[in-house]
């Protein structure tokens, strides 16, 4: 069973939160941080799964982002800066640990979301997080990040970081098509399933160019995960399951995530998996074999917490 709630964000307006029950008491939570340009209720499938496994799912749309958008706040851009979307993901989080406190509390980040989900990992490393899934992510090398960080800024000042900028976003988002053979739409490089594709093309909530004051936030935030002194503040022993598919331009094609989970490594991370779908392009939740994703998930949420 699905339900609505709503909390005050820290940036601007309320916050849509969704909450996805199973049947009879459940035996760990998850929590979904959704990317870019996207909404929560696109994860529904993936929630009742793990309903049916026995889990209590919750997410919330971002600021500027799915139907948080309807009370208050500027579509496409954080109020406050990636901090207060941080906190905001917190905030829920801090909510349903102390409702549902003793059970494992799995932190799943998508996209922007995994760097949302990466910085509270070394942000608050005693938050209570038993484990983390870090989905859809990458590595961006640091001349390149700090060069287009740099543009956001240069955008934000030329036609204000509340404004979107297609000019901005091609810079940003504009090549993740290039290896894609027979290219259908512009948000092919998404999923091989062409009934996701028109679905998020068909969603008002969906594929909308994002302010450049949310592009240089989340910029900034991805220059700040990478930092040796942030990494090493992760906590050490944490299980944290890092999911990519092998065609996803985000992750490098496999390469980023990769140096990712190497990066962790680094720092003395000692409890990583790394699983990685061979043709599967950015959104593996919604892939053609995304039952095989299902099940990987739950399979590592049984043996790490079960």
């Amino acid at each position: 069973m699905r339900t609505d709630l709503y909390y005050d964000s820290v940036g601007a307006g309320k916050i849509h939160a969704c909450r996805w029950a199973p049947e009879g008491e459940p035996t760990a939570v998850v929590q979904i941080v959704h990317g870019i340009a996207e909404h929560v209720e696109r994860y529904d499938q993936f929630a009742r799964y793990l309903n049916k496994k026995g889990y209590l799912v919750v997410a919330e749309d971002h600021m500027g982002h799915g139907k948080s958008i309807d009370h208050g706040g500027t579509k496409g851009y954080f109020d406050g800066g990636w901090f207060a979307a941080v906190e905001d993901t917190c905030r829920l989080m801090k909510d349903t640990q102390a409702e549902f406190a003793g059970l494992p509390y799995i932190l799943f980040g998508h996209s922007m979301g995994s760097f949302l989900a990466r910085t509270i990992l070394y942000r608050y490393p005693d938050c209570g997080v038993s484990g983390a899934v870090i989905c859809g992510t990458g590595w961006m090398p640091d001349a390149v990040v700090k060069m287009g960080h740099g543009a956001a800024k240069l955008f934000c000042k030329r036609v204000g970081e509340r404004n979107p900028s297609k000019q901005l976003d091609a810079i940003v988002f504009g090549g993740y098509n290039k290896r894609v053979e027979r290219l259908r739409t512009k948000y092919d490089w998404l999923t091989r399933d062409a009934v996701i594709v028109d679905a998020y093309i068909a969603d008002p909530m969906c594929g909308f160019t994002a302010s450049c004051g949310l592009i240089r936030d989340m910029l900034g935030g991805i220059m700040d995960i990478q930092k040796k002194e942030n990494l090493a503040k992760m906590k050490k022993d944490l299980p944290v399951l890092f999911l990519a598919g092998g065609d996803d331009p985000v992750g490098s094609y496999g390469a980023g995530v990769r140096q990712a989970a190497q990066e962790f490594q680094n720092v003395g991370m000692t409890c990583l998996t790394t699983k990685i779908f061979p043709l599967c392009r950015h959104e593996v939740l919604n892939e053609i074999n995304r039952a095989e994703v299902f099940r990987t998930v739950n399979i590592w949420i049984r043996e790490n917490f079960l």
